[in-house]
């Protein structure tokens, strides 16, 4: 290539480069290809049986869910369809309760207070952060896309809302997290409930009209004296469910208590950790059946779902505000983040967690999914299991980012349809009682729509309307608890490296006595702090 051609050589070089680079390239790629025997096939599949049967079993449950909508099956026989799934749901939550003590309490224990408040201020600094920008984005999208244009009158309604006011939920938040009975917190959680009272009001008499009126009519002079007052009063109540909340406040302080005991604590760290251990082996072998289950998961509540033209323009459009919301969180926000932090490619470490996140998908439960995500985590990501242990119990109950940016979304959405222009300032009222509210969001399918009247309170809209988004919610609710999952696992590889040196400086000082296992009997294998010791140390900048 000349100068003579009008051709700049630098240019042309420069092309010649990248060309040459992409034949390389081609040609390594066609070598690993051909060099690929039955036997590297079969080792990927087993090694990946569990991603790809999950997979699989999402895709044959929505088929199979659409197939039987035209045989119109009652509402027992959809029960009795969806009974493999309801089992999943069982076996997942019933060892949510002994994983979330277990892992707090040995994961606490294992560090000094010095290195576990460095990394719960982390934990927590990244919860926040990526709580408000989950808001933030929600807020933005539902503005620019305006699904509420219109008017309510021809949309669907569905379903009954249960009054709270803001402050009481706040105190029941409070109330909580310091449970007064500790066997009871495993199943019940305290929930302010409401009762009308009669109060009588004492009217302040006028001597001269009192003297006047009792003179000629003694009955008339009673009732102006005395009047009857009804009064909707706060009455101390309690829902089923575990109160996860209270759970974890006692567990991070019994795991202090415990790493300061020394030697003495060392009986209860042992049996903590054993327990823990055993519990994990049970979710191998629940993940054996999990396919399964979520198959008729996804294939029951396809079935049972009303019919879809109740879903007119306006909630078409809001259910499509909402997924790109979600999207842009979950695959734009969340690896940028990891990526910026760590130096690391985001799309490896998620593509460890398909198994959590497809079980997220099919339970809408991230309590119920916990058990899988440490899988996950710990056996294919190589997370430190004193980080999972820590991050991942305290994430699924107070890290909800799907729930924030649909709350946040969903108001904004309601007053749409309202005609209610909402100022800068009941913006932001919106965005920091959505933060509050998702934090205070339980662990469970739907828990979001019981917060949402929180929201709507705290701006003073009509709280019957959440009824006009109940028709899409049951699958919405499954994309924003994926979403929620996904952010506790990035935020647990984050932790992770930002609390590398703490951990490392400990694996000095102790002799790995936390995490030293014989690792040839136990099939649950655990984190090598060999391999760790390996990886060079990163330059970055500690938070």
């Amino acid at each position: 290539m000349t100068k003579g051609n009008g051709e700049d050589p630098k240019t042309g070089s420069r092309m010649e480069r990248i060309q040459q680079g992409v034949r390389k390239r081609t040609l390594l790629a066609k070598k690993k290809v051909q060099s690929i025997t039955k036997d590297d096939v079969k080792s990927y599949l087993l090694r990946n049986a569990f991603v790809l049967f999950t997979v699989v079993a999402v895709i044959l449950g929505v088929i199979l869910g659409f197939s039987l909508r035209s045989y119109k099956m009652s509402y027992r026989e959809v029960k009795y369809f969806s009974f493999p799934g309801e089992l999943l749901m069982r076996m997942l939550q019933m060892l949510v309760l002994p994983l979330i003590v277990s892992s707090l309490v040995t994961g606490i224990a294992a560090l000094d207070s010095k290195a576990s408040g460095k990394m719960g201020v982390r934990a927590v600094i990244y919860y926040m952060s990526t709580t408000i920008i989950a808001v933030l984005i929600g807020i933005i999208i539902v503005v620019i896309i305006h699904p509420g244009k219109g008017t309510k009158e021809n949309m669907h309604r569905e379903g009954k809302i249960v009054q709270v006011t803001a402050a009481d939920a706040f105190l029941d938040l409070i109330r909580n997290m310091f449970p007064p009975n500790l066997v009871e917190a495993c199943f019940k959680q305290f929930k302010t409930n409401y009762e009308k009272r009669m109060f009588k009001v004492d009217i302040p008499s006028n001597d001269t009209s009192t003297v006047a009126s009792i003179i000629s009519n003694v009955s008339e002079a009673m009732e102006t004296l005395t009047r009857m007052k009804e009064e909707i009063v706060p009455v101390a109540g309690s829902v089923n469910g575990v109160n996860a909340l209270g759970l974890v406040v006692f567990s991070i302080s019994f795991g202090l208590v415990i790493g300061s005991m020394k030697e003495q604590g060392q009986a209860l760290k042992d049996f903590f950790d054993s327990l823990n251990e055993a519990i994990m082996r049970l979710v191998a072998l629940i993940m054996w059946y999990a396919p399964l289950g979520i198959l008729f998961l996804i294939a029951g509540k396809i079935v049972e779902m009303e019919d879809m033209g109740v879903i007119g323009g306006q909630l078409a459009m809001y259910t499509v505000t909402v997924i790109i919301g979600l999207l842009i969180h979950a695959v734009i926000v969340l690896p940028l983040l990891y990526f910026v932090i760590t130096r690391k490619n985001p799309w490896v470490f998620i593509g460890g967690l398909i198994q959590a996140l497809v079980t997220a998908l099919g339970t809408s439960s991230s309590s119920a999914t916990l058990p899988v995500t440490f899988k996950c985590l710990e056996e294919i990501n190589g997370v430190d299991k004193r980080v999972t242990r820590f991050v991942l119990p305290v994430g699924a109950t107070i890290n909800m980012d799907g729930t924030a940016l649909y709350e946040a979304l969903a108001a904004i959405f309601i007053a749409q349809v309202n005609n209610f222009d909402l100022n800068f300032g009941q913006i932001i009222t919106i965005s920091i009682t959505a933060t509050a509210a998702s934090i205070g969001a339980a662990g469970i399918p739907q828990a979001g729509l019981v917060t949402m009247v929180i929201v709507l309170t705290s701006v003073g809209l009509p709280t019957d309307d959440i009824t006009l988004i109940i028709a899409v919610d049951w699958f919405l609710d499954r994309l924003r608890t994926t979403t929620n999952v996904l952010g506790d696992s990035i935020g647990a590889g984050i932790v992770e490296h930002l609390s590398r040196h703490e951990l490392k400086n400990k694996d000095a000082e102790m002799g790995n006595s936390v995490i030293e296992e014989n690792e040839m009997k136990k099939p649950y294998q655990l984190i090598s702090q060999e391999n760790e010791s390996e990886k060079p140390l990163d330059s970055e900048t500690k938070m």
